[in-house]
């Protein structure tokens, strides 16, 4: 279908958003749409499933989404990048990871579990310390919400990376489709491939090359654990928008190491906290209004590597998400946001309904807040806490009541956090 007509939304029914995917490895994603990962934080205090977590992706796994992928599951209970995340350490939830791997899969829905370490994006105060490949400080402004990591040794790299492939392996037991590596936005993984972040002199850092090891050994890691069949895939910006970050060039080099590896799918995203591009904030209005944005470099690695890719970032109607399948720019259309204001976005965007849902950036009138970014994660993890209790989301909620409300738990939630490890 290259090059030809595209339809209009009032046929999406029959569009290429529809047509089933099959990965390399020979499993079958139902449509064309993926949910992108976001932070749920329905986890218990100290970091366990809830059965929560089970009601919001059952919810979900009815909305149409062929592929859902969760939100920032941690590999260590000790390097958590918010309270109540989930954390996977061993076997002992067992049963509601299976309740939560069998609700998220109905409807032959796929469900992936997103695997991440924050390194040092971690609020100040919630853990003992944060970590990161070299101790390099936040920009100023950030300073009073991110603290100054401690710079992680050789045998602790190696025991994170261990910890990435028996989370994936517990995943794969409990049932779930596939798992994720978060390399994106500015976590650990993302903190060992930017030059700016990770300035190391050893093995695991310097040039581009041993830059790239660390998440090179944690797909390897992982692969082990779960075998050739089951699904691993990874987000990875498609640079970090900063100086001194991440450059398209060397994501690329990035994305052709893991495609020779074997890596299933590649979800393309950008920028981290210090420079959240990923949220629409600092994307250009001509790039807004296309809706895609990081569909360029997308067409840049589809001329260089073959492997699946997904984007996420921007799409909002069917006419734009068939015009990149039918360039062939991409296999999977990433979408979050939308998601956390309708959980039927899916449904209604395959079957050609105006799903009426406006995603704007989310403001409190604090300038301090509002230049992070902040609320682009709290306003929306506050909708997901609404469905998982059965109840709608509330997509008028002011961004200043969001924030007082948030702040409020946020600190109940740390200290307690604290006093459970203390």
């Amino acid at each position: 279908m290259k090059n030809s007509a595209i339809k209009t939304t009032a046929d999406a029914d029959a569009s290429l958003i529809s047509n089933p995917f099959t990965l390399p490895s020979g499993h079958i994603i139902k449509n064309r749409l993926l949910k992108s990962a976001m932070s749920e934080a329905l986890g218990t205090m100290d970091n366990h499933v809830t059965s929560d977590l089970v009601r919001l992706y059952d919810r979900w796994a009815s909305g149409g989404t062929g592929l859902l992928i969760t939100g920032n599951v941690m590999v260590d209970r000790r390097a958590l990048g918010e309270p109540n995340n989930v954390a996977i350490e061993d076997e002992q939830d067992m049963d509601l990871l299976t309740a939560w791997a069998h609700a998220g899969k109905q409807h032959n829905t796929q469900l992936w579990v997103q695997l991440n370490h924050p390194g040092k994006q971690v609020p100040r105060g919630l853990n003992r310390d944060s970590v990161a490949p070299s101790p390099i400080p936040f920009k100023k402004k950030m300073q009073r919400f991110f603290a100054t990591p401690r710079e992680l040794d050789s045998a602790e790299i190696v025991e994170i990376i261990e910890r990435f492939g028996r989370a994936a392996e517990i995943v794969k037991k409990a049932g779930f489709s596939g798992v994720q590596i978060h390399g994106a936005h500015g976590y650990l993984v993302s903190q060992f491939l930017s030059p700016h972040h990770n300035q190391r002199s050893d093995n695991w850092g310097g040039s581009a090359e041993h830059r790239r090891r660390f998440v090179l050994d944690v797909y390897r890691r992982m692969r082990t654990s779960v075998g050739d069949a089951f699904p691993i895939g990874i987000k990875l910006n498609s640079a970090d928008f900063q100086r001194g970050g991440l450059t398209e060039d060397e994501s690329i080099q990035t994305i052709q190491q893991l495609a020779e590896e074997g890596i299933d799918l590649v979800e393309v995203s950008g920028g981290t906290y210090e420079a959240p591009v990923m949220s629409g904030r600092k994307i250009a209005e001509s790039t807004r209004s296309r809706e895609a944005y990081f569909l360029n470099f997308a067409k840049l690695v589809r001329q260089q590597v073959d492997v699946p890719l997904a984007v996420t970032g921007g799409f909002r109607t069917a006419d734009v998400m068939n015009k990149a399948l039918s360039d062939g720019d991409l296999d999977l259309v990433g979408i979050a946001r939308p998601l956390a204001v309708d959980p039927d976005y899916s449904n209604k965007i395959l079957h050609g309904q105006d799903p009426g849902v406006k995603i704007q950036p989310i403001t409190t009138g604090i300038k301090a807040v509002d230049k992070v970014a902040l609320m682009e994660v709290v306003w929306y993890t506050r909708q997901l806490k609404r469905m998982s209790k059965g109840k709608n989301p509330r997509p008028n909620e002011s961004g200043l009541t969001s924030f007082i409300k948030a702040m409020i738990s946020n600190q109940y939630r740390t200290s307690k956090t604290r006093k459970l490890r203390a």
